[in-house]
């Protein structure tokens, strides 16, 4: 699988795959909790958005709304134009957790994508494997889920995620619970694709560094009641490099999400 891009979405490609307007989640009924308020958002074909904030500020909510997953209480969600009002079947998602079936093969797990759908056995046998080998995984391809690492895990969920060529991939802090060495070669693995597939991607995460290092645009969400506090642009070039990270222009990048999340 070759890189097809090496740089940030350009204005050729700016309609926007999702929009979302004026959400509002509120949990329980009468003092129940307000999750979000009067949220905005958009997000273009084939951009990477982060979405940053301290915990309880609806990141993860805004995310699940978005895939049809928890109704909104009100206010829309536009993706590819049409309404959101039942669970996306042709998005992908990663979850916080990697929901493999230890009783398929790493092979088996991403072509579960394939089982479900209906589509060609070869085809997406041949596109698992390129997945697989992207991700550094293809010699595990008949290995069991408990044989693996948390890291090579959560990369056969991202290659599940991906099979159908979805053209939006929705990250729930799958990352989280890694170590720091396995977490920056994830990342680097994540790039390789989005790069690759020209896939739109919404990454919710806590990691201010990971969401520079992956992302066209981070929007910083306030404490709960959640809002768009900001929405700043990364203008670094790509594909990124872990040593980007030691460069002045990372560092005030970080000095900035920093300060918005703390205010």
């Amino acid at each position: 699988m070759t890189v097809q891009r090496e740089s940030a979405p350009t204005p050729a490609g700016t309609d926007n795959q999702i929009e979302v307007k004026g959400l509002n989640k509120r949990f329980g009924a009468g003092d129940g909790v307000v999750a979000l308020e009067n949220v905005d958002l958009t997000v273009r074909r084939g951009e990477f958005v982060a979405i940053l904030g301290p915990s309880g500020c609806g990141k993860s909510t805004l995310l699940m709304i978005t895939a049809g997953l928890t109704p909104p209480s009100s206010g829309s969600v536009v993706v590819d134009g049409k309404k959101v009002t039942r669970p996306l079947t042709e998005v992908g998602i990663v979850f916080q957790r990697d929901l493999l079936f230890d009783w398929r093969t790493v092979l088996g797990n991403v072509m579960l994508q394939a089982d479900i759908r209906g589509l060609d056995r070869n085809a997406s046998r041949e596109k698992a494997l390129q997945l697989l080998e992207t991700v550094g995984l293809r010699g595990f391809a008949d290995r069991r889920p408990w044989e693996l690492s948390g890291g090579m895990r959560q990369r056969v969920a991202l290659c599940r995620a991906l099979l159908h060529d979805a053209s939006l991939l929705l990250l729930d802090e799958p990352f989280g619970a890694l170590d720091a060495i396995t977490r920056d070669q994830i990342n680097l693995d994540l790039q390789k694709i989005w790069l690759a597939t020209g896939c739109t991607a919404v990454m919710v995460t806590h990691s201010i560094s990971e969401a520079i290092f992956l992302a066209d645009r981070v929007v910083v969400m306030s404490p709960r009641p959640g809002r768009i506090a900001q929405d700043v642009t990364i203008d670094l070039p790509r594909p990124r490099t872990v040593e980007m990270r030691d460069t002045p222009r990372f560092a005030a990048y970080q000095a900035t999400l920093r300060d918005a999340i703390m205010h």
